[in-house]
């Protein structure tokens, strides 16, 4: 597992990011070069502060997959940069083009993160709602839809554990 140290520890962060597997899945992730692609196209104010103010590298992320049959999360990715500015905001031909963002003050940032394990087994939001230890995490709050959330050190744990237990 690249020597990184699953386990909420106290100089780390921990992140999920949601992405919809066609799109963009963590298979598309663990088939890129290195592993690692630019976390881009966020067009959210509140996610885009997460990632550019908080988000640091050497902070871990879940991966979720959501708008599926069975959303859940699939796997682990660390971040390996600190926020840079989007370029996909100031390229006409992209599909997160912003006209409203100028290099010179970009409106967006982005991270690169690093696929660094598989769950043996998604961990389905079903599983995640059962569980009264991750009650609190942004993910399962009615409406929230960001797509870059905080996680604390116990949820991380919880997930943990639920990812290394067959599904009931």
């Amino acid at each position: 597992m690249s020597g990184v140290k699953r386990q909420a520890g106290p100089n780390r962060q921990y992140w999920l990011v949601k992405s919809e597997p066609g799109s963009f899945s963590f298979d598309d992730l663990w088939n890129s070069p290195g592993r690692t692609t630019r976390w881009d196209g966020v067009r959210n104010y509140q996610a885009r502060n997460l990632m550019r103010d908080e988000m640091k590298k050497g902070d871990l992320v879940f991966f979720y997959h959501s708008s599926t049959d069975d959303p859940g999360i699939v796997g682990i990715a660390e971040v390996v940069s600190n926020a840079v500015p989007d370029e996909t905001a100031h390229d006409p031909q992209n599909p997160h083009f912003d006209p409203r963002s100028k290099p010179e003050n970009p409106s967006w940032h982005a991270v690169d993160i690093r696929a660094v394990e598989k769950f043996p087994r998604p961990v389905a939001l079903r599983e995640l709602r059962a569980k009264p230890e991750l009650q609190g995490m942004p993910l399962l709050q009615k409406g929230s839809r960001l797509s870059v959330q905080s996680v604390g050190a116990a949820e991380w744990n919880a997930v943990l554990a639920l990812a290394k237990t067959p599904a009931s």
